[in-house]
């Protein structure tokens, strides 16, 4: 990771205990107008009592977010900005982390509100475990019926199977984390994020500090607040992007497939493939064609079954978009996978 040109709005961070080490929070902002004051007052209130800075990394924002990133500078000396041309995550994180003063680095995206205790918990589990990141749970909680609907798939294991950081578990090492606390010397020691993955960065960038023999680290201390996208078009244009470049961190680390990640794509082949088998034995009076119907009946039974499991203690107007949106993320990120990215 090489130099950033940062604008400084004031000098270096100010206060917080010798005690506790310094920590930079770096945070890829693109169109938040709406949400950045709240997530940097929210990380700037922290209870944490050690050095603190926010580092904004700006994308090209078609909205208000860079005024208000501004006057966030100019209120507190604590918090600077880095652009990022590319708007793209990856590039943005590396700016920022070039930028940051500390050796501890806790990302948080630019509308996720943290607790007070967020960073304190981050560091002390960093310490305590060894770890080079650790990393909680994305806890999707949604607002309008159809987003309660996402939240409660995306917290079941029929919809993203057995992740820890979506659906909780016991502490412990992972695959990956949502967000991340990480020392800056595993991040140099892998040269960052790569700036060529659009999506799955962080996947990607555990993979590659597990390779090198470090810890990640999982604890359901930490939670983060996520707010699901609000429609079926938006909920399948975010699973396709997430197929997509899945398969691509497969292509580049083969030893990275799991059932887990192929179920998709096989689930959507299936029931393509079965539903075509019966309409051609519809079409011809074949009947072994016709038995081709049993792959997306079969998916159907299953699908209903976990909406049913999924909707408890959801209201009705939130239960019955359920199948609709299991659907739509198997269907999207199966498809994207077997897409893959350019």
């Amino acid at each position: 990771m090489g130099e950033s040109e940062s604008t400084r709005s004031g000098g270096p961070d100010r206060g917080g205990s010798a005690d506790s080490p310094g920590v930079s929070v770096v945070m890829p902002i693109l169109d938040e107008e709406g949400h950045l004051a709240e997530a940097v007052r929210a990380v700037l209130g922290s209870a944490y009592d050690g050095p603190l800075q926010v580092v904004l990394a700006l994308g090209p924002s078609t909205d208000a977010t860079d005024s208000v990133a501004a006057d966030l500078a100019a209120a507190d000396t604590r918090v600077i900005t880095v652009p990022n041309p590319t708007g793209r995550t990856a590039t943005a994180l590396n700016a920022a982390i070039d930028a940051a003063q500390h050796d501890i680095i806790v990302r948080i995206d630019g509308h996720a509100v943290i607790p007070s205790d967020y960073i304190d918990t981050a560091v002390r589990t960093l310490e305590e475990t060894g770890a080079d990141n650790v990393g909680g749970i994305m806890g999707a909680e949604g607002v309008t019926d159809f987003e309660r609907a996402v939240a409660a798939a995306m917290t079941s294991w029929f919809g993203v199977g057995g992740a820890a950081f979506h659906i909780g578990g016991e502490p412990g090492p992972a695959l990956t984390v949502y967000l991340g606390c990480f020392r800056r010397s595993a991040l140099e020691r892998v040269g960052g994020f790569d700036e060529s993955m659009v999506r799955a960065q962080d996947w990607e960038l555990n993979h590659r500090i597990r390779a090198t023999g470090g810890l990640v680290w999982f604890t359901p201390e930490l939670r983060v607040s996520y707010r699901p996208r609000g429609s079926l078009r938006r909920l399948a244009k975010q699973y396709h992007e997430y197929g997509r470049w899945r398969r691509e961190v497969a292509r580049r680390h083969p030893e990275t497939v799991s059932l887990r990640y192929l179920a998709p794509p096989i689930t959507v082949m299936a029931v393509v493939g079965g539903t075509a088998m019966g309409v051609a034995g519809l079409v011809t009076g074949s009947r072994p064609l016709l038995l081709g119907f049993a792959l997306p009946a079969g998916y159907l039974a299953a699908n209903l079954v976990a909406s049913a499991r999924a909707a408890r203690g959801l209201p009705a107007s939130s239960a019955r978009w359920l199948p609709a949106v299991f659907a739509t993320m198997h269907g999207a990120w199966g498809a994207g996978f077997l897409r893959g990215a350019r």
